[in-house]
């Protein structure tokens, strides 16, 4: 969504994601909480109509909705929400892939989570611990009511993860019209966020985050755009995009009755049957 986000003109993203400026109950190296540097951010914007950024850690967060409130009141909020056993499987992939995660297998990571809560059983870059806890991050109720509390319905735009991957195209109009700009311009649509995984532990370890020294020589000789397309860069180097293997259907139906009642208050929430994430495969629709 972010990258077809960017492609209307009338909208403005900065190339930098996950700048995790709000959500100050959370913590990580690589969020940004100066001022300053944030809106530098967005010095590039002209006059477009909408000027934002995507940082997936605001959902999550309980403080990042009234943090952004007082930011900016008039804030258009969009929310993608994806079947949550998927999600955290997902999301464990992506946190072995940045080298946050060093429990391989999922359900073994899954068994961890409350040793991690009390502190035990981190990996050597954690963050954000909140992360780890997988089962949390998927319950997303309370996670969406916090964001209607704060600006009401009328300004939070729910996209399902579904209705995205059926049709991207008819998903993104609706967003560009509750965002108030031309809902229908043409968009290059292509896989984006497929499944990846490093190439090498070690290079991954000092890459993210670098030591030290290599940070502060990295400040004084290289601006932050320099720094950030050299992370990219090397970053991109050491991946490579392989399938992601099932999740055993035995360790999917034991998290579907898991998440069945957040996904039961999930669906009264916002007056949507959302059951079918909790029925076998194949009996989805």
């Amino acid at each position: 969504m972010y990258q077809f986000l960017s492609q209307h003109a009338d909208i403005f993203l900065p190339e930098a994601k996950e700048v995790h400026y709000f959500g100050t109950d959370l913590y990580s190296p690589h969020y940004s909480r100066d001022l300053k540097k944030y809106l530098s951010l967005f010095a590039g914007a002209k006059d477009e109509k909408r000027v934002g950024e995507g940082s997936v850690w605001y959902l999550y967060s309980k403080l990042a909705s009234r943090e952004i409130k007082e930011f900016c009141p008039s804030a258009g909020i969009l929310i993608m929400l994806r079947n949550p056993v998927d999600m955290i499987y997902s999301l464990h992939s992506h946190r072995l892939y940045i080298n946050s995660e060093d429990i391989e297998d999922f359900a073994e990571a899954l068994k961890a989570e409350e040793e991690r809560k009390k502190g035990l059983r981190l990996p050597a870059n954690p963050y954000p611990v909140a992360g780890l806890f997988y089962r949390e991050v998927g319950k997303y109720t309370d996670q969406v009511k916090r964001y209607f509390e704060a600006f009401g319905r009328e300004q939070v735009k729910i996209i399902l993860y579904d209705d995205f991957k059926a049709d991207p195209a008819r998903a993104c109009q609706e967003v560009f019209s509750f965002l108030g700009v031309l809902p229908s311009v043409p968009l290059e649509i292509s896989v984006i966020n497929a499944s990846k995984r490093i190439r090498s532990k070690a290079l991954a370890s000092l890459l993210d985050p670098p030591p030290p020294l290599a940070r502060k020589l990295a400040r004084a000789l290289t601006s932050s755009e320099m720094r950030h397309k050299l992370f990219r860069t090397f970053r991109g180097l050491n991946t490579e995009h392989v399938p992601r293997q099932p999740l055993p259907p035995d360790l999917r139906r034991q998290l579907q009755k898991q998440f069945a009642p957040d996904v039961e208050r999930l669906s009264e929430l916002l007056g949507r049957d959302l059951s079918h994430w909790c029925r076998p495969q194949g009996e989805e629709d």
